[in-house]
């Protein structure tokens, strides 16, 4: 099981989510976001950490995504929007609505990223969706949106993810993780297999 910790804004909590055995850091670089991250920021704090680096982009052209990309050092693009990007990593976030999702088309994505649905948020609002509707969808499926200690594992048991990503609720306040709540979280996501 991939477990991504998002919303990353301190290498202490960088690297306490590696401790934790988390597999991969995500960093938000929505000005919008209440944990917005410069790339520049983004570089120094996971220097030399060893996981795999995701960043969240919203609405972006392929320039710029690529000149953050390069800037933060990170190895995946999270993309919100109807673009997609040839020549990139990227994994293609949704924001699932209602019971009748469908995945976009997007050869491209190495993964799809289902987030619970919030008008005016991308990602870390917290808002959950009917989990099952991930189960048998065709390609690499992260689920998020209202994910934690209590509720993981039958989220993983409802969905057969291929990964599992975890923000607000896991935080003491955007951008400032809790690290028992993430140790806790990070545990019962690997403790299941599916």
């Amino acid at each position: 099981m991939m477990v991504k910790i998002c919303g990353i804004t301190t290498r202490e909590d960088a690297a306490a989510a590696i401790a934790c055995g988390a597999g991969a850091l995500g960093f938000n670089f929505y000005p919008d976001s209440p944990r917005y991250i410069t790339p520049e920021k983004a570089a120094e704090v996971s220097a030399g950490l060893g996981v795999t680096t995701v960043g969240i982009f919203v609405k972006e052209s392929a320039e710029t995504m690529l000149e953050k990309m390069q800037a933060s050092r990170v190895d995946i693009a999270q993309v919100y929007g109807e673009l997609t990007y040839e020549g990139m990593r990227t994994w293609r976030a949704c924001r699932v609505r209602s019971a009748d999702f469908t995945l976009p088309e997007d050869d491209s994505a190495e993964a799809f990223l289902l987030d619970g649905f919030s008008p005016d948020v991308y990602g870390g609002s917290g808002k959950m969706f009917p989990w099952s509707i991930a189960r048998d969808l065709p390609r690499k499926i992260v689920l998020a949106g209202g994910l934690d200690a209590g509720n993981v594992r039958i989220a993983i048991q409802q969905a057969r993810p291929w990964g599992v990503d975890a923000c607000s609720r896991i935080e003491k306040s955007p951008g400032r993780k809790d690290h028992e709540k993430m140790k806790r979280f990070i545990e019962a996501a690997l403790s299941i297999t599916i």
